[in-house]
Formats: C-alpha cells, structure tokens, sequence
C-alpha cells in the first residue's frame, strides 16, 4: 500500500471490520523448506542458523520461483544503497508473499515485488527513488542519540527517561533501521560505528548513571534487540536496574517478539522473564515489551503464543511500536488491519506508529507531515480509546511528537516547525531551547512543483549555504503574508 495509490483516504467509504483467525503460514511452499518439520521450524537455534543472510541463500531458498532481475535487483541495493546488510529469520521470510501459489519459474517474482515485509526487509534498487533518494537533511545519526550519550550507549534526551543501547545487533535487520550507523554489519554504502568499551564496563556505566540520575524513572532497553542478548546477561542487568529506587518503568524493545517469537518461546527465557516480573511486582515496579511489527501479515500464531507466554509471566503490557512506510502500511485499511490482527489475534496493544526517520536512501519509504495527519484522521473511531495508536514523528533534537502539534507548516516547501516543553541532556545551559523552533523535512517528490523547484535550486548546497537559504526563504514567506 503507498500514500499515493490508497483509495480510503477520500472515499468516505467506513473500514470494515472483520475478525480474522491467525494462521501460521505453510513453509513448505519455498523449494529451500519443503522438508523441515513442525518441531525444526518452532526450534529457535534452527531458525538462527537458517537466517537468510545473502543472496545465494535466498536462491537457495526461493529457487527459480523468482526470476533472476529480481536477484539481480537485490544485488544492486546491497552494493550501492542498502544502509543495513542482510539478514531475515525464516519466521520473517515465511510471511511473504503468503497469497501467491508457487506454480513454476518466476512464478512468485510479482508477489515478491509487491509484498510489504520484502519492501522493507528486503528492499531493492527499484524500490528507491532515483530523484531524491536521500533528502539533502538526512543524516546517519538522524536522532542525534550519540550527542546525547551520557554513557556509551546511554541516550538521555527526555527529562525522566533514558535510553540504554545494550548491543549493536539484532536477530533481523530491517532496511529502514533508524540506528543504521551502529546496528548491524557495515554495507558498501555506510561503515558502522562500534563501541569502544567492553560491554561490561559499558553496562556498569549506564548502572552507574541511573543510580545518580534521581530525575530519571522510566528506563527503555534496547539496541540492537535485547533479544540478541544471552538471557542470563540480560536478567542480570535487569535485576540490578530493579535496585535502582528512582526506575519505576522498564521497556524491553525486541522486534524479535514477531521477527523470531521462538527466543520467547524458550524455557530459560520464560523462567527468566518470570523471575524478573516477579521482583518487579514486589518492587512497583512496571515491565512491558515494546515490539516492532508493520504489517498484518506478520502476526501468526506463534507471534500470540510467544505474547501470551509473555504475559503469563507477569509483566504488564506488550505494545507495539510501528514505523509508518510507503508500500508496507500507508494506508488507513492496512493500519487497522494491523491494529486489530495484534489487538484480537495477539493482545499485543497498538501504540505508536513514527515517521520513517531522514536516513539516508529512505525518501521512498517515507511520508509527508501531511498525509500522516490524514491517516491519523482516518483511523480515530475504530479502535477503543486505549488501542488507538499515535502517529509521531520524531523531530531532531525534539523527540517524539504527535503529528498534529507542529507550531507552523510551510507545505510548499514541505518544512514543519515545531517546539519543545523541556531541555536534552545537552542543552542545561541554552537560553533559547524552550523557545527555539526545530525543523522536519518533507520527502520532496511529495511537495507541489514549486516546493521540488526550491530544492532542484537549494538542495545541493552545503548545509551552512542550505540553511541560509530556508532561513531566507521562511522571512520572505512571513512578510508576505503579513502584506496579505
């Protein structure tokens, strides 16, 4: 689904709900899987092992069910645009294109192009625009996390809340991966940063900053994706965050909970979780997961039985985080598709979806200001209060904020302002961050041909020149519509 081409936005045609029995999908239609068993496929080491890492694996996988310019398609991404090197856990592959039948050579090449979970985790060349494929704002650390790193790996950019990045790597690497510049493997196209501590002594220093930090109450744990962590190393860490007397929430992000529920599935990590939840309780503490699913097709009924074994251990929530993309969910149908497969399938609670953020090579998974509000419109009244997710957009230096609280929106140019209540962590001593505007960037094949004429004109110019010219361009807009 893209902005462009979904029809609900000005039907006014009401979303049909329908409740929809999960199904696990039939592995067995790929050549590479056609022999592995119920007890193989719910096995978490072999899925680990069976992760498609390049592209001679997912021939081997696929065969000639997709002809060779879709490989071929593929090959060009990685060399020349992919931000994050490939690697996708045989639960994720299984869940596309799930509605074409294998019949025969190049038989799944159109539905492997079309499908939503390949787009993102899979992206290739045709995919990327060819105009604007990186916005001239885009940047590797699009967040600026790493300015705001009070430990290695420790973000404290809200007032109450911090940010600890406990590994570099995941058990799947989505395309769009907001933290391309550390997580994951170097690609032809970006040399990944790496930590320089070892991970004890980073961990210590993160422990140690919390126990110092009063202020801060809500600690998200994250990466990478905790599930890559050894579950004893990680319950470890939990129970001596438990002791700090300030933390009162804990999230633990893992995209794994959909990507490969089979970790969540395992008995020492069910054990684990339980002993956690546990001492949380007695404490007041607060747990939840937050995972990462974009698509209906996603949630099967491993992912709801990885969630309610979850849940059973006594944590309080599992939530979902999405990321709102052209060709994977842009689209109010497939948002509350979404919505309700987690919320009736998976009791996973709908929460938030962001913005794709500025990386680069991410202009055609991204959407304007615009049309994100347009969605948020169109999905209120469906979903109970509680479930109906927010769409944010993460503004640089700002946070997350709902896609209605921009301050002013120069649409023609596809430049939003916004605002802020409260200081980062870099910004104690700055008189003018309650009063400064921050800038988001509009994808410029989206804007009217005035706005892409501004950036044909503007865009190439080095930053110092390119923000002269917006701040030029915002006084002459200003002035004229105070003559008007």
């Amino acid at each position: 689904m893209t902005i462009e081409t979904a029809i609900g936005l000005e039907s006014g045609q009401p979303y049909p709900y329908h409740r929809t029995e999960l199904v696990e999908p039939d592995w067995t239609r790929f050549p590479g899987w056609k022999d592995v068993t119920t007890a193989e496929w719910e096995s978490v080491q072999w899925q680990r092992a069976h992760c498609v890492k390049n592209i001679k694996q997912l021939r081997e996988l696929l065969g000639d069910l997709v002809d060779d310019r879709f490989y071929a398609d593929l090959e060009r991404d990685q060399a020349e645009r992919a931000t994050m090197s490939m690697l996708v856990p045989p639960q994720m592959m299984n869940t596309m294109a799930l509605y074409a039948e294998p019949a025969g050579p190049g038989s799944l090449t159109e539905a492997f192009y079309a499908d939503p979970i390949r787009h993102y985790m899979l992206p290739v060349l045709s995919d990327r625009r060819t105009d604007w494929p990186s916005h001239p704002h885009a940047t590797r650390d699009s967040l600026h996390e790493h300015d705001m790193w009070v430990a290695e790996g420790l973000t404290h950019r809200y007032p109450t809340k911090v940010l600890a990045e406990l590994l570099p790597t995941c058990p799947q690497y989505c395309g769009h991966c907001t933290r391309m510049d550390l997580v994951g493997n170097s690609t032809p196209v970006v040399e990944k940063l790496k930590f320089t501590a070892k991970p004890v002594d980073r961990h210590a220093a993160m422990l140690d900053y919390l126990r110092r930090t009063p202020g801060v109450r809500d600690l998200v744990v994250s990466g990478g994706d905790v599930a890559n962590m050894p579950w004893a190393r990680l319950e470890d860490f939990l129970m001596q965050v438990l002791e700090v007397e300030n933390i009162r929430d804990i999230r633990l992000a893992t995209k794994a909970l959909m990507g490969l529920p089979q970790h969540w599935l395992q008995d020492d990590v069910v054990a684990g979780m339980s002993r956690v939840a546990t001492v949380a309780r007695e404490r007041g503490v607060s747990i939840a997961i937050h995972t990462h699913v974009n698509h209906a097709q996603s949630v099967t009924p491993l992912v709801a039985r990885a969630t309610r074994a979850m849940l059973d251990t006594g944590i309080r929530d599992v939530r979902n985080q999405g990321v709102l993309m052209n060709g994977v969910n842009a689209d109010p149908d497939a948002l509350l598709d979404l919505c309700f497969r987690l919320l009736d399938g998976a009791q996973i609670l709908p929460y938030y979806f962001y913005m794709c953020d500025m990386i680069p090579y991410s202009e055609h998974w991204r959407v304007s200001v615009a049309d994100a509000q347009r969605l948020q419109h169109h999905i209120m009244g469906y979903l109970p209060g509680f479930a109906t997710p927010r769409i944010v957009c993460d503004v640089p230096f700002v946070g997350k904020r709902w896609v209605h609280q921009l301050a002013d929106y120069d649409r023609e140019r596809g430049i939003s302002s916004w605002t802020k209540n409260y200081r980062t962590s870099i910004e104690a001593t700055d008189p003018e961050a309650l009063t400064r505007t921050y800038q988001y960037y509009d994808p410029i094949h989206t804007l009217p041909e005035a706005g892409r004429q501004w950036w044909a004109e503007h865009g190439r110019l080095d930053e110092s020149a390119l923000k002269a010219a917006e701040m030029a361009e915002a006084s002459r807009r200003v002035a004229a519509l105070q003559a008007h």
